[in-house]
């Protein structure tokens, strides 16, 4: 299937210095009206795959915005002229702005992908599991079937039907970040996989905040 994808790159006068979730914040509480950029609906969480995701690439804002999202960030993306960061506020001198139908879904090719933000594979509970498993093969097999869910929860919230089965592999290590004030395990390097997902998209837990964009490398065929 494809996507549709609205991609917007911020820059200003100087570096900007921020989070993904400061970015989101930023956005959220300037467009109220925009429940996709919040994901709340009258006070309730939105628990579907995020349609708009904030990052940090290399220092540089970066707001993706998927299918209805894509179509939010067209109505304000241009409404405004600065944003606050923190304590920080930044005057904006440019929007790269880059719109885009990509394939999504199922390939009869395997390809390269690099975590670009640190993928947050795990919650409380599997995290437990995770650490008592025995080896690195226990462990290496329970992140792919992690992967693998990952992909398959993705496609049901974007209404695609997995029409067979999902194949990858990983190759990452553990890294320490930071979510709400909270030390969390995540895990940073790439994986392989015969399904095509666009650049930037997240994978895993937290998207909306930053974790786990992806950018394809490599393509095996």
């Amino acid at each position: 299937m494809n996507l549709k994808t609205f991609t917007l790159t911020l820059a200003s006068t100087r570096p900007i210095i921020g989070s993904a979730p400061e970015l989101r914040g930023f956005f959220a509480t300037r467009f109220t009206e925009y429940s996709l950029l919040h994901q709340h609906s009258a006070d309730r969480l939105i628990y579907s795959y995020p349609l708009v995701q904030y990052k940090m690439i290399d220092g540089a804002p970066m707001v993706t915005g998927i299918n209805d999202g894509a179509e939010v960030l067209k109505q304000v993306y241009d409404k405004y002229d600065e944003i606050k960061l923190g304590e920080e506020v930044y005057e904006i001198v440019e929007k790269g702005i880059s719109v885009k139908n990509q394939e999504f879904g199922l390939s009869d090719k395997i390809h390269f992908y690099e975590f670009a933000t640190p993928w947050l594979a795990l919650n409380q509970e599997n995290y437990i599991r995770y650490c008592g498993l025995k080896n690195r093969e226990e462990r290496q097999e329970f992140l792919r079937k992690t992967l693998i869910g990952n992909l398959l929860s993705m496609s049901k919230s974007l209404d695609y039907q997995v029409p067979g089965e999902i194949k990858c592999d990983v190759d990452v290590n553990i890294r320490k970040s930071r979510l709400k004030d909270v030390n969390v395990m995540t895990f940073i390097g790439g994986f392989c996989t015969n399904f095509l997902i666009p650049d930037y998209l997240g994978i895993g837990k937290s998207v909306s905040r930053g974790f786990g964009a992806v950018i394809r490398i490599n393509d095996l065929k």
